[in-house]
């Protein structure tokens, strides 16, 4: 049996969170900030077409943005984060084979489904997802999650498909690898597009038909040739439908403003190894590593200073207190008193199942105290809010060093002082 791909993609999936609780911006040209209101990461089609590029500094197009009322957004993680929850929840409806690839992105296997009817089927679950959650989607369908990538581009650029795009008939499939530019296929990078253009392939097709398969494998691996499988509508890259775990976990922002002493530095250490240690719990795993990393601003004329350092643990743990004491000794070796700190970092890693670890016969071994007060700790807070309970070691007044969040929205639906209130 052919297999059907259909791929699920938000449409400028942070601006339209941000839109969802703010009607009076359709149709109006909207942008959400990285951290630190730095960089645009997601922009609405009416922002794009005011030449504002992704990844683009904010400070070098405010001007443009205030002159065309741009609504402009800093980054509302927890936001985006429950909405997408909801998009893939509405999606689960439709079949029981899902992929959940990004947080605004999901494959879905719609394989034995009757073909001829399948884009009304996508264009029912397309209006389902906007029913549901105000998000605007588009649909791409193939016989491969390759195709469906290049079906699901087309969707959202074509106003004519109306969002839903399918690439299963031999017609459209050529038309559209024919028009479909070599550096936009999913999984060749910038620098394998240059390599492909010397080789003249420039499009889609060009790949796809291409003869001298050596030359692929050899030039661009095993996963070049398993793209140029895939636009032959030969499946190679499955549906995965567990979430692996992670073998490393990192937590790391830059600062809101300058940090110069210990004290602040350790609150930040403290706050970034609780959020990676959440993390590494909700995966059911415990880890051997810790590394910190401080930096100072590269892109300020100061006294410069990078450094990382690590250390290793007797025991495996997912302990906020124990990962916390070690990060800080760890920190300590590598301060340098008296020099302007811009970012830090903390990284788990030789991370290992919770369940199947090997103890250690006299090292410091997590007990059946310490591993209820963790899930304690992690279910007050999902209950109750982020950080509704956490180590004294974090602090309470993140103002030295917290990130910039100047323009954030507030949290409509994470937070109950934040919940979005009507006026009768």
């Amino acid at each position: 049996m052919n297999k059907i791909f259909a791929l699920v993609d938000c449409n400028s999936f942070y601006c339209s969170c941000e839109r969802l609780f703010r009607p009076d911006l359709r149709n109006h040209p909207v942008g959400v900030l990285s951290n630190n209101d730095g960089c645009f990461v997601s922009r609405t089609n009416e922002l794009k077409k005011l030449g504002v590029p992704m990844g683009a500094p904010y400070f070098q197009y405010k001007k443009i943005c205030d002159k065309n009322k741009v609504a402009v957004f800093s980054a509302n993680f927890a936001l985006y984060t429950n909405i997408s929850d909801r998009v893939m929840n509405t999606l689960f409806q439709f079949t029981p084979s899902l992929e959940v690839y990004s947080v605004d992105e999901a494959f879905l296997d719609l394989t034995g489904f009757d073909e001829k009817t399948i884009v009304d089927y996508c264009y029912h679950i397309k209006e389902t997802v906007e029913r549901h959650t105000g998000i605007p989607v588009g649909i791409g369908i193939g016989r491969t999650k390759v195709l469906a990538k290049v079906a699901n581009k087309i969707a959202k650029k074509n106003e004519k498909t109306k969002g839903v795009f399918s690439v299963l008939e031999k017609e459209q499939l050529n038309w559209a690898l024919k028009n479909f530019d070599i550096q936009d296929i999913w999984g060749i990078g910038k620098k394998s597009a240059i390599k492909m253009k010397a080789l003249g392939i420039h499009k889609a097709c060009d790949l796809r038909d291409f003869k001298n398969e050596l030359l692929i494998q050899k030039q661009f691996t095993k996963i070049g040739r398993m793209i140029q499988d895939e636009l032959r509508e030969i499946s190679c890259f499955p549906l995965n439908n567990e979430t692996p775990k992670k073998k490393e976990i990192i937590c790391s922002r830059s600062f809101g403003a300058p940090v110069f002493d210990l004290y602040s530095l350790r609150e930040s250490v403290a706050c970034y190894a609780s959020l990676a240690c959440e993390k590494l719990r909700k995966q059911e795993s415990v880890c051997t590593e810790i590394e910190v990393y401080i930096q100072t601003n590269p892109f300020k004329e100061t006294v410069q200073y990078a450094r990382a350092d690590k250390v290793r643990l007797s025991s495996p743990t997912s302990d906020t207190r124990k990962i916390i004491r070690e990060a800080w000794t760890v920190l300590d070796r590598i301060f340098i008193n008296g020099i302007e700190y811009k970012k830090a970092m903390v990284k788990l890693s030789h991370i290992q199942d919770a369940k199947e670890h090997q103890v250690s016969l006299f090292g410091d071994n997590d007990t059946l105290k310490d591993i209820a007060l963790m899930q304690t700790l992690d279910r007050i807070n999902a209950r109750e809010g982020h950080e509704m309970v956490k180590v004294a070691a974090c602090g309470t007044n993140k103002a030295a060093w917290y990130m910039k969040q100047v323009l954030k929205s507030p949290r409509y639906v994470t937070g109950w002082s934040e919940i979005f209130k009507i006026m009768c």
